[in-house]
C-alpha cells in the first residue's frame, strides 16, 4: 500500500482539479479533437467512452494529464474491466504506430513509444492490481512487445519496460504473500478472538487493569485505525460503485462483494462498539462501572482531538447499545457533560452537520501541519462510503447524449484522492503491544450475554424489559 498511495498523490498532487497542465498539451476541445469530449473552462467534463479511452493515450504531440489519467483508470472499471481496457488502449497504440511508420514522422516514433512506456509505468505503480488477471497481463505483454520493436538501437526504452515490469511482479508478489497471510489469520481478523455467551471469570484483566491513561488508549486505537485503513487501495473503494449498479433497490451496502480489506476494516468498527459494551456491561460494582464509562468517554475525547473519528464514533455507539444505555443507575453517577458534546458531535441530524465541520476542521489542520501528530484524519468511514453511495446514486452515470458524465467522476476521484492521502500519515506514537493485543483479541459478549450482564447488574424497570428478561431466562434454562 505504501507504494499505491505514494504514487496516487504524485498522480494528483494537492487538488483533484483535472485542469489541463500548462505543456501537457491538450487531445480534443469542445466537440473537435477526438471528436467527442466536451471541455468547460478547460475542463474535461463529459465525452463518449470510446473518446475518452482514445484521450488516455498519448500521441507524438500530447501526454494526458496525470489527474485525468488517474481518474480515468480509476473510474473506468464501471464501464468496462480493466483487462479489456488495456486491449483497447493496445489497439489505440497500434493505429497510431502503423501511422507514424506510414508518414512523414517516422523518426517522432521512438518519442511516441516511450510516451506509451510512461503510460504503462504509471497505470502498474497506480493500479498494480489490475495486472493480477491474465488477460490484462498478456495485453501488457502485447503492447511492450510492439514497443520494444521500436528502440533496437540504444534499448532505452527496453530498459524502462523492464524495469517497470520488474517492479510489477514485485507488487504482485507482495499481494500475494499478503493476502495469504490474511488467509490464514482471517478467523482470529474477522471474529475478534472469541464471542462469550457468559460473564468470564472474575479474575480476567479488563481494560481500565492494562491502561488508565485515556490518551494512551486513543493513540493505540489510532495505530490499528492506520494499520487497518493503509491495506484499503483506491480500486477497493471504486469497487463499491461498480458493484452497486447490479444490486437492486432492496438491498443494502453489507450485500456488496467486498474486499478483504474493507470486510476487516468494517468489522473492526464493529468489533470495537461491542468491546465497549463488554468492558462496561461485564464490570459486577456500580462504581467501577461508573469509572469505565468516564474512561471510554475520555478516550473518545482524546480520539476526537487526534483526528481519530472513526474509534470515537465506534465508542460513542458501543455506549450506546442498549445493554448499555439501558443502565439508568450507573449513568445517573457518570458525569455526563463530555458525552453530551460527543453526542453533539455526531448528531446525525442535518447529515450530521456538526461531524462534517469537525472533518473539515480536521482536514484544514493537516493539510498546514508541520508534524505527523497533526496530519491525522481517520474519518467515520461508514459515513464516508455513504457519501460515495450517494454521490453516485444522485448523478447518472450517462448524461442524456449517451457521455459519461466525467464531471461525476471527477468528483469521486476527489473525494477518494483525499481519503488516501489520509491513509498515507505514518502513526507517531509509540506503538504498545499489549494494550494493541488485548484491543484486537480480547473476548467480547454476544448480544444477549450483553443484555444478560445488564440485567444482572441493573435488574429490568418496565414490562417490555421485564419479557426480555423473562424470555433470556427461559433461553439459559432450556440449554441447561
Amino acid at each position: 500500500m505504501p507504494q499505491t498511495s505514494v504514487v496516487f498523490s504524485s498522480f494528483l498532487g494537492p487538488s483533484c482539479s483535472g485542469q489541463v497542465q500548462p505543456g501537457m498539451g491538450e487531445r480534443g476541445g469542445g466537440a473537435g479533437g477526438s471528436g467527442d469530449l466536451i471541455f468547460q473552462d478547460g475542463r474535461l467534463i463529459s465525452g463518449s467512452l470510446e473518446a475518452l479511452m482514445e484521450h488516455l493515450v498519448p500521441t507524438v504531440d500530447y501526454y494526458p494529464d496525470r489527474t485525468y489519467i488517474f481518474t480515468f483508470l480509476l473510474s473506468s472499471r464501471v464501464f468496462i474491466p480493466p483487462h479489456d481496457l488495456l486491449a483497447r488502449v493496445g489497439q489505440i497504440c497500434l493505429q497510431q504506430r502503423q501511422q507514424l511508420e506510414a508518414g512523414p514522422e517516422k523518426a517522432k516514433l521512438k518519442s511516441f513509444s516511450a510516451k506509451i512506456v510512461q503510460l504503462l509505468k504509471e497505470w502498474t505503480e497506480a493500479f498494480p492490481y489490475d495486472f493480477q488477471d491474465e488477460k490484462a497481463m498478456a495485453e501488457l505483454k502485447a503492447i511492450t512487445h510492439r514497443v520494444t520493436q521500436c528502440d533496437e538501437e540504444n534499448g532505452t526504452v527496453k530498459k524502462a519496460i523492464a524495469q517497470m515490469t520488474q517492479s510489477l511482479l514485485l507488487s504482485l508478489a507482495a499481494r500475494s504473500q499478503l493476502q495469504e497471510l490474511r488467509e490464514k489469520l482471517r478467523p482470529s481478523a474477522v471474529d475478534k478472538g472469541p464471542v462469550l455467551k457468559a460473564k468470564p471469570p472474575a479474575a480476567q484483566k479488563d481494560i481500565l487493569g492494562l491502561c488508565c491513561d485515556p490518551l494512551v488508549l486513543a493513540q493505540q486505537l489510532t495505530h490499528i485505525e492506520l494499520d487497518r485503513v493503509s491495506n484499503i487501495h483506491p480500486e477497493d473503494l471504486m469497487q463499491i460503485i461498480s458493484h452497486m449498479d447490479s444490486l437492486d433497490n432492496h438491498r443494502c451496502r453489507g450485500d456488496l462483494t467486498k474486499t478483504y480489506s474493507l470486510e476487516a476494516y468494517d468489522n473492526w468498527f464493529n468489533c470495537l462498539s461491542m468491546l465497549v459494551a463488554t468492558e462496561v456491561c461485564r464490570v459486577v460494582k456500580k462504581k467501577h462501572r461508573t469509572r469505565v464509562l468516564e474512561f471510554f468517554i475520555d478516550v473518545a475525547r482524546e480520539c476526537f482531538n487526534i483526528g481519530n473519528f472513526n474509534s470515537m464514533m465506534a465508542i460513542i455507539s458501543g455506549m450506546n447499545l442498549s445493554p448499555v444505555a439501558r443502565l439508568k443507575k450507573t449513568w445517573s453517577k457518570v458525569k455526563t457533560a463530555k458525552f453530551d458534546v460527543l453526542e453533539h458531535h455526531m448528531d446525525p441530524s442535518s447529515n450530521f452537520c456538526n461531524y462534517r465541520t469537525a472533518l473539515q476542521g480536521a482536514t484544514q489542520r493537516s493539510q498546514m501541519a508541520n508534524s505527523s501528530r497533526e496530519k491525522i484524519v481517520i474519518p467515520v468511514f461508514n459515513l464516508f462510503v455513504k457519501d460515495i453511495y450517494f454521490l453516485h446514486k444522485i448523478h447518472t452515470n450517462h448524461l442524456p447524449n449517451g457521455h459519461v458524465n466525467f464531471k461525476k467522476f471527477w468528483e469521486i476521484s476527489r473525494q477518494i484522492h483525499e481519503f488516501m492521502t489520509w491513509t498515507q500519515v505514518e502513526c507517531p506514537f509509540e506503538k504498545d503491544k499489549k494494550i494493541q493485543s488485548y484491543l484486537l483479541t480480547a473476548p467480547i459478549y454476544s448480544e444477549e450475554a450483553l443484555f444478560i450482564a445488564s440485567f444482572e447488574s441493573e435488574g429490568p424497570e418496565n414490562h417490555m424489559e421485564k419479557d426480555s428478561w423473562k424470555t433470556l431466562r427461559t433461553t439459559l434454562l432450556n440449554r441447561a
